[in-house]
């Protein structure tokens, strides 16, 4: 007896591959909506850190972090900065330093959610960047760019996104212009590199 094989048409065939390639197109599709989601969100809080600053010292004369008599406006526990008109430390990396305070200044006003008696390195960060890594401290220094002025220090970003930021908002310069990135050299961000990136305020 003869046994009769029957395969796939090209219209089957077809089909399939159609199918596929709406699932691929769906999977891709939803992962660059996941990505814009994230990098907008960055925006977002780099956008919200500028105003929370920017509104404290409308409100209250001095910046968060330096304010000297923190102490008697906004909490009796608050610690006070040295009110001379910067916000010193650089890196949050020492208990009570005014680029640890800003955050607890922030919160004490009611600017910011969180614990505001949070001032050591270990918890008077914000939050987590939606990249993994961590915003920082704000402080003022020449850091990055060569100029003087209030900063943001974003920490571990991804240096594909660190210069999609840098394009979007300022001069595409690694080393110049309102984003910078800390150390390294070259004026691209190489896109495989956790770096620290600062944001003048």
């Amino acid at each position: 007896m003869n046994s009769k094989q029957r395969g796939f048409t090209l219209v089957e065939i077809a089909i399939v591959l159609v199918i596929i390639g709406l699932l691929l197109g769906g999977v891709l599709k939803g992962q660059a909506m996941i990505e814009n989601s994230r990098y907008k969100r960055l925006v977002a809080d780099l956008d919200s850190f500028r105003t929370e600053v920017y509104m404290f010292q409308d409100r209250y004369g001095a910046l968060p972090g330096d304010m000297i008599n923190a102490s008697t406006r906004l909490n009796a526990a608050a610690a006070n900065g040295n009110g001379d008109g910067s916000v010193n430390g650089g890196w949050c990396d020492s208990a009570g330093e005014e680029a640890c305070l800003v955050w607890s200044h922030l919160r004490y006003a009611g600017l910011l959610g969180g614990d505001p008696t949070a001032v050591s390195p270990n918890d008077a960060r914000v939050f987590d960047n939606p990249y993994g890594g961590i915003y920082d401290s704000v402080s003022t220094g020449n850091w990055a760019n060569g100029r003087t002025e209030l900063k943001i220090l974003m920490r571990n970003m991804p240096g594909d996104v660190a210069q999609r930021l840098d394009d979007e908002i300022d001069d595409g310069n690694a080393t110049t212009g309102e984003v910078a990135r800390y150390q390294g050299a070259g004026a691209t961000y190489d896109p495989n590199a956790r770096l620290s990136v600062f944001v003048s305020l």
